[in-house]
């Protein structure tokens, strides 16, 4: 079996480390801790310049829920044409109604807007009421994939309902599993649930090269933190995959 490693970067700097590191295919983010949105138009912009790997930015508007108002989704079309006219090779995005189901009406519109760039399906499938249902409603529209923990907070406390949905998709759509997704564990996934896209974070910090510390926020890591990324652990995922694939 052939195997996929999308990993979710949150800036220009993640994303290049994820791109050396052996990344097949990037979720490109801002605020990856709240769950990630769309980041600024300069960042998609020398992104898409840089890199030439499959790019999929987030199209979310805000932190939070999947429930968003008229003018949210006005400002999520917005950002389709953005990252169509960028020349994107897809894009990532999920709406509910209050209802806990999938907003169809309004998805389909995204797909459709997003048109001939791909369309992942994301973790707002994990706060949906019936899975098996949503995926049968998902692949009608159109999409491409479903990203998912199994519905729990972590891939691997989820990998029953992933690999329920794996069959049930029948090659229909790609299931990817993400959250939690590491070296010691991606080797299970894939056998647990026969999938073969899986997608991982990878979150590190790294310390600010500033010479100058101001002392009165010496101790606030926001200050003189800055987001990161394990890319050691793309090629440590794939030779785990590799050994699983025998």
């Amino acid at each position: 079996m052939s195997y996929m490693l999308e990993i979710a970067t949150s800036d220009f700097a993640t994303t290049q480390l994820a791109v050396e590191g052996g990344a097949d295919r990037i979720e490109l983010c801002c605020n990856l801790g709240e769950g990630g949105t769309t980041p600024a138009y300069g960042v998609l912009k020398q992104c898409r310049e840089k890199f030439g790997l499959p790019l999929f930015p987030i199209i979310r508007p805000r932190s939070g829920d999947f429930l968003y108002t008229g003018d949210e989704f006005a400002c999520m079309l917005a950002e389709v044409k953005v990252c169509k006219e960028l020349g994107f090779d897809g894009i990532v995005a999920g709406i509910l109604l209050t209802d806990g189901s999938i907003d169809r009406s309004r998805m389909a519109k995204l797909v459709n807007a997003a048109y001939p760039m791909s369309v992942t399906f994301h973790r707002a499938f994990d706060r949906c009421r019936d899975p098996l249902h949503a995926l049968e409603e998902i692949i009608e529209m159109g999409c491409e994939r479903i990203l998912t923990s199994g519905q729990q907070l972590q891939a691997p406390d989820g990998v029953e309902l992933i690999r329920q949905l794996n069959e049930a998709a029948a090659g229909r759509i790609i299931i990817m599993p993400g959250s939690g997704v590491r070296p010691d564990n991606i080797a299970q996934l894939a056998a647990r649930t026969g999938c073969a896209e899986f997608h991982a974070s990878l979150r590190a910090k790294e310390k600010s090269r500033m010479e100058f510390v101001q002392p009165a926020f010496a101790g606030d890591a926001d200050s003189y933190e800055q987001p990161g990324l394990a890319a050691h652990a793309i090629s440590e995922m794939r030779l785990a995959l590799t050994a699983q694939a025998g």
